[in-house]
């Protein structure tokens, strides 16, 4: 048997703290002040107590703790811990020697034992059971025989709920939206905990304040408000939470002051953890291409930072929209490898390596003359025509789109790509245009 005793700084969150320690073990406790651990068939799993303990106090935790300690019992692992923060050494023989003042179950009988002589666990073992019974209780005697390993120590162990939903009364009233900041900082540690021991990343979560007044100034008030909260990527990571929770709340106002935040999870995903890399290149440090997009789309408004998403369509405009850049590729389809402004390839034909780097948001009507298209100077064509019929199921459109595309060159402006609309009945002459220019 191998118990772990740790007491959590007294600002931290025991939840938060008992349901880390999930991670690591089922069999986990919350005991007087203190936080138990039996880690003794987890030992192998993790590699052994050193890196168990490594990982449990140090990688990754941002919860804070005043002191631990371990045993091999549970009892015998509290009461170190107690002698830690008393700042004492543990004795040499151990459970014999430890005072009986780091016993739980000895604390209403201390001056009574003290009386007599008796100062330890060994020393009151000593004595007749039976005396001991009558005068002290049988609660004593079998907390003695637990810290020895002679009786099976039973507490009622933490769970872990299967959805996380989680309400904190704030500590005063908030009357504006950054104020719920810090309890909403306890529940974003509780919920990162929640994940981890889950094994599970999220990607959407809400908070929800209760409103203090159901009336403000005749005008009737909902009981709550609500904020939704949404990454592009599962994350487990509580500082990009936290970022995302700031921006927002310093851009939302209160209809009345709150007394409660609420947090709970609208959509998760199992957790594959975060891929990393041996190349340099790979590994740069600072925030996340996708953190950063989603921090701009909250600051700035989703509309404002967008991305280009390939169409199926065989119109060069058509051929790509703008969505949001916090959309989520496997929701929108995008790639956001896209060049502004360029068109995406045509799945139809292979000729997308003539496309022009860049086209016109409209295309540009040319002047003809001698039946040649003049742009800076006539226009000399430099390939045959690429003809485009299409758009003949779009009913937004009055007609279908009846084109013939070439590339030609200007003396002034270079190589251009322009097009040719197919003569209408009441036509008799061709309408030029120009679409797209080369670099």
């Amino acid at each position: 048997m191998y118990w772990i005793a740790l007491q959590p700084s007294p600002d931290e969150d025991r939840i938060a703290w008992g349901w880390r320690a999930l991670q690591f073990t089922p069999r986990v406790a919350s005991v007087d002040e203190a936080i138990l651990l039996e880690a003794g068939a987890s030992e192998r799993l993790f590699g052994g107590r050193r890196r168990l303990l490594r990982r449990l106090l140090k990688e990754g935790c941002e919860l804070r703790f005043d002191a631990w300690a371990a045993g091999p019992t549970a009892l015998v692992a509290l009461s170190l811990l107690r002698l830690k923060r008393a700042g004492r050494d543990a004795p040499e023989e151990v459970p014999e020697d430890l005072p009986l003042a780091t016993l739980s179950a000895a604390a209403p009988h201390l001056a009574t034992l003290e009386r007599i002589g008796c100062t330890t666990f060994g020393q009151l073992r000593s004595l007749p059971r039976a005396g001991v019974s009558r005068r002290f209780g049988a609660e004593l005697l079998q907390a003695l025989d637990s810290a020895h390993g002679q009786r099976p120590e039973r507490y009622p162990w933490l769970t872990l709920p299967p959805e996380f939903d989680q309400k904190l009364e704030l500590p005063a009233l908030a009357t504006s939206a950054p104020d719920l900041l810090f309890t909403g900082q306890h529940l974003l540690t509780r919920l990162q905990s929640w994940l981890q021991a889950r094994n599970l990343g999220v990607l959407a979560l809400e908070l929800e304040w209760t409103l203090d007044l159901r009336r403000l100034d005749g005008r009737p008030l909902p009981p709550s408000e609500r904020l939704a909260l949404r990454t592009s990527q599962p994350t487990q990571e509580i500082q990009h939470l936290r970022r995302l929770a700031t921006e927002q709340l310093a851009r939302t106002t209160l209809s009345a002051p709150a007394n409660a935040l609420r947090l709970r999870t609208l959509e998760t995903v199992p957790w594959g953890g975060v891929t990393t890399s041996l190349l340099p290149e790979d590994s740069k440090p600072g925030e996340k291409l996708h953190q950063l997009v989603e921090r701009l789309s909250v600051r700035l408004g989703e509309e404002n930072v967008s991305l280009l998403q390939p169409v199926q369509d065989h119109r060069p405009e058509c051929m790509q929209k703008r969505v949001p850049a916090r959309t989520r590729p496997s929701r929108a389809g995008g790639n956001p490898g896209l060049a502004e402004g360029a068109p995406a390839a045509d799945p139809w034909t292979n000729q997308e390596a003539l496309y022009p780097p860049w086209i016109l948001r409209e295309p540009l009507k040319l002047q003809v003359k001698a039946d040649k298209p003049c742009y800076q100077g006539p226009l000399q064509l430099l390939t045959r025509a690429r003809r485009l019929e299409a758009a003949w199921w779009d009913a937004r459109e009055e007609a279908p789109v009846l084109r013939d595309y070439f590339i030609a060159r200007s003396a002034s402006a270079g190589l251009l790509w322009i097009f040719r609309e197919r003569l209408a009945a009441d036509q008799d002459r061709a309408r030029w245009f120009l679409h797209g220019l080369y670099a």
